[in-house]
């Protein structure tokens, strides 16, 4: 350790501590931390585990603030005090707010300030890529392939143990890196959910973040009372995970660097179709095959760029997608084909393709083919096939900035990358539509049914209080009579209207067809009658000790339409996930599912339904109408919806839910709850929308409603912001300031609650619409220390009382999520708001040299 930190290009002092020796390799060493002649800013831990509680306390006292525990072993070792070393230091740091690296770990090396502060057999080249890895092997590993490749970083970090600094620590602090252009993660499993997926959303908003996953094979399905706990696995919720962050998930360390290369040379892209221009048709087809089979889209070619391809190219072109320039290709017929493609505005990237033959040299292409390859407006990827006859040609490429692949599908496979991260940055921005106005929820019809379920000691609702629960909510359910025998089975059946369905109603089983518990289209009351009875039998054969409390009795459904599953699991780590997918009796066969986190809105329920093959059913075939897809996005809200509004529902299914041009139905609903002593209030990855928030009053003899900004206010954000005055733009901004753009807005108005708050004032104008007249928002740092403010108000609405309001509900907001201090700077000449910042009881520090005043209110007293 000490001899990388020697040799690594360090400049700052290293004061080494041992009380054996007084120099170590040719510089001082201290006894003791309280010997040292000054406050160091890092301190690395390499001593015994039971020591290092004491060290962590020595440290703190003397005003170290960082450690790097580089020792193991600390979670098997137990201290006097019965506690675990980990336990221990962790307890050793808080009180002087000392963060601690690892333990177990290899250790941090930064290039770009000379410091090898682990045990890697190597250094790192200096670069803009920052590699945090959760395995200390692979550190090493991807550290001695990096250097091979020429591959260079900003930060090298082994996280080990994670007992403090974690993975959301560290996007936290590379997502406002300079130094630091692409962030690249390997993930192994995750604690805190919700810190990380804040900071992984904030991140992925400034800059690429790539993940690579450990542990995507599951070792076996376990048992669950669901479908949808047997469906959603793991690896698919971690997928869902990533992708709602923004991020870019990748199945291989090699891949990962080749995405990261990828992103940081390619253009943005602005759509999804290729079109692919080769020398040798072989490859090209290599290349559309990959394309397909990995689910991208080849572009038709528009007439124009046909009609002009065909001026170019001789005849025996391929007429078509891919180009075949036919192996003779001499470099103006490449550089004619490519023109024509980054022209033609059905196509939005272009892959190149070039196999080495005697008849042209493929440095020459290359070289005539660089500048119009760098001048494309759409982005380009190269592949230059084969080895030593196109090595120069490639060096070319690469030197020219150009995303060069050694193989078709390499280059395939690194454009479907971009793909997938333009399609998971667009979710992270997309706006969604206004929600359509609807019953409220029946909250507390809902909660009664649970509470009444948990007094009882039942984890498993029935399925008539199942389909309560869902029709409290607003999804429609098929109606239920519940009978005690087979005679009322028969009497239910006549009043129902028949045919019916029978199924056993039984706390005791789950799924009801396992055991033949469920008998369809019975057309009259004594097949009914004789169906339970029937049942009955199987359940005493099979089942001796399950309960039978009776039947239910429905209406068969003769509706035409699409069996679907909607449903929902807890994960151990992101808690409350949805699932949706093609339902029936073989869902788990069929595994056709896609899973998302709650809360939900149009956009991600949109996007959920589109993920799955049976979208393709719903969207109407032959003779087949389209499905009601605003009626299926409507109980995928209403589900997250429930979800974030029931803490104890666990498990929910929804299968099937039949969906048709006519709306959707369910017909059969099961769910599970936790014992009232076991629900977790906040077990949402994403803080939902903190409904509690919303305040009505009346301002100036009107109806006024305070309420948390929401993604779907993105429209009349862009009208409030039109309305202000530049004057007060500036003020707001410090500074001349645009109207902002989509990508602005978006970012006003989708905010993470967890982390910031917006709340706007909002009315109804003259023609009965939402119009915000006022907002107010703070931003708080990851360790809730500091909440920094702005507000603003509509321009001829200053002066009536507006930003009182809006300021105090933001003082009183953060006060209640136990912030330390409220911070602010408005510009000198604001008499307004420093004035009104001083009627709140903040300080106000006039700073002339910026031109700024400086707020503060303290929220509480620090620990």
């Amino acid at each position: 350790m000490l001899a990388n930190l020697l040799h690594g290009g360090f400049c700052g002092e290293i004061m080494p501590v041992n009380p054996k020796y007084a120099e170590i390799s040719g510089i001082p060493a201290y006894k003791t931390i309280s010997d040292l002649p000054k406050v160091p800013d890092l301190a690395i831990i390499c001593t015994p585990a039971a020591t290092v509680p004491g060290v962590i306390s020595e440290l703190g006292e003397a005003g170290c603030l960082a450690a790097i525990v580089i020792s193991a072993g600390l979670n098997l070792t137990i201290m006097p005090s019965g506690e675990t070393a980990t336990e221990a230091m962790l307890n050793a740091a808080r009180p002087f707010l000392l963060r601690v690296l690892g333990p177990n770990c290899v250790g941090v090396l930064v290039p770009g300030i000379g410091l090898n502060a682990s045990f890697a057999h190597a250094n790192a080249l200096p670069g803009k890529l920052a590699f945090v890895s959760q395995s200390g092997a692979l550190t090493t590993a991807v550290l001695d392939w990096a250097n091979g490749k020429g591959v260079g970083f900003s930060h090298f970090v082994s996280l080990g143990d994670c007992a403090d600094v974690d993975m959301g620590d560290m996007l936290d602090y590379l997502a406002s890196d300079p130094a630091t252009s692409a962030i690249l993660l390997y993930v192994e499993s995750l604690r805190g959910a919700r810190k990380f997926m804040s900071a992984a959303r904030a991140a992925a908003r400034n800059k690429p973040v790539l993940v690579v996953k450990a542990g995507r094979a599951a070792a076996g399905a376990k048992a669950a009372a669901s479908h949808t706990g047997a469906l959603a696995g793991a690896d698919a919720v971690y997928d869902a995970a990533i992708r709602r962050a923004g991020m870019l998930r990748v199945y291989t360390t090699e891949d990962l660097f080749d995405a990261a290369e990828t992103l940081a040379r390619a253009k943005p892209l602005q759509g999804e179709r290729l079109a692919i221009m080769t020398n040798g048709g072989g490859a090209g087809v290599l290349a559309a095959d990959a394309l397909d089979l990995g689910g991208g889209v080849l572009a038709e070619l528009g007439d124009a760029t046909l009609a002009r391809l065909d001026a170019a190219l001789p005849a025996t072109w391929s007429h078509g997608n891919p180009v075949d320039l036919i192996g003779d290709a001499p470099s103006e017929r490449y550089v004619a084909a490519l023109a024509a493609l980054d022209a033609d505005p059905d196509c939005d990237a272009i892959l190149f393709l070039q196999a080495p033959t005697a008849i042209v040299p493929s440095q020459e292409i290359a070289e005539a083919l660089l500048k119009p390859l760098q001048q494309a407006t759409k982005p380009v990827f190269a592949s230059w096939l084969g080895g030593e006859a196109v090595a120069g040609a490639r060096q070319l490429s690469r030197e020219a900035g150009i995303p060069t692949y050694d193989t078709p599908e390499q280059a395939v496979r690194a454009y479907l990358q971009l793909v997938d991260y333009r399609r998971n940055q667009t979710l992270l921005r997309e706006t969604p539509a206004a929600a359509v106005s609807a019953i409220p929820p029946d909250r507390a019809a809902a909660t009664r049914l649970i509470t009444t379920a948990q007094a009882e000691g039942r984890s498993l609702l029935t399925e008539p209080e199942a389909k309560a629960l869902l029709a409290a909510y607003g999804i429609p359910t098929t109606p239920t009579r519940i009978a005690t025998t087979p005679a009322d089975v028969a009497g239910a059946s006549t009043a129902l209207g028949l045919p019916v369905a029978v199924k056993i109603l039984s706390h005791d089983i789950s799924h009801k067809s396992d055991v033949g518990g469920v008998a369809l289209d019975l057309a009259t009351a004594e097949a009914a009658r004789v169906a339970a009875e029937a049942m009955q039998a199987r359940i005493a054969e099979l089942r001796p000790d399950a309960r039978l409390e009776g039947f239910t009795v429905q209406p068969m459904i003769r509706r035409e339409g699409v069996e679907l599953i909607v449903g929902a699991s807890t994960d151990p780590v992101f808690g409350p996930v949805i699932l949706f997918g093609q339902g029936g009796t073989a869902v788990e066969v069929i595994a056709d599912r896609a899973i998302g986190l709650p809360p939900l809105n149009t956009v991600l329920a949109r996007e959920l339904v589109a993920r799955t093959r049976v979208a393709r059913l719903l969207a109407g075939y032959r003779d087949q109408p389209a499905a009601d897809h605003a009626a299926i996005e409507g109980v995928l809200l209403a589900v997250s919806q429930l979800l974030c509004e029931q803490p104890a529902v666990l498990e929910l299914d929804i299968n099937p839910l039949l969906a048709g041009e006519r709306g959707v139905m369910a017909l059969d609903a099961r769910v599970v709850i936790a014992a009232a002593d076991k629900v977790q209030a906040n077990r949402l990855a994403i803080r939902p929308y903190p409904v509690e928030q919303e305040q009505s009053l009346q301002w100036r003899g009107q109806p006024l409603l305070l309420r948390p900004i929401r993604p779907e206010d993105e429209p009349q954000h862009r009208a409030f912001f039109a309305a202000l005055s530049a004057d007060d733009l500036h003020a707001r901004f410090f500074g001349v300031v645009r109207q902002p753009g989509h990508d602005q807005l978006a970012r006003y108005t989708q905010i993470d609650y967890e982390r910031e708050m917006a709340f706007i004032a909002t009315r109804l104008d003259a023609a009965g619409q939402p119009e915000t007249l006022g907002v107010a928002r703070a931003i708080c740092d990851p360790d809730n220390l500091a909440a920094e403010f702005a507000i603003v108000v509509r321009s001829e609405l200053k002066g009536c009382g507006l930003g009182k309001l809006l300021l105090q509900k933001l003082v009183d907001y953060w006060r209640q999520r136990g912030t330390l201090a409220l911070v602010g700077e408005t510009l000198i000449e604001n008499h307004g708001m420093v004035e009104l910042a001083r009627k709140l009881g903040f300080s106000t520090v006039p700073d002339a040299r910026d031109g700024v005043v400086r707020l503060k209110l303290t929220l509480r007293e620090s620990v």
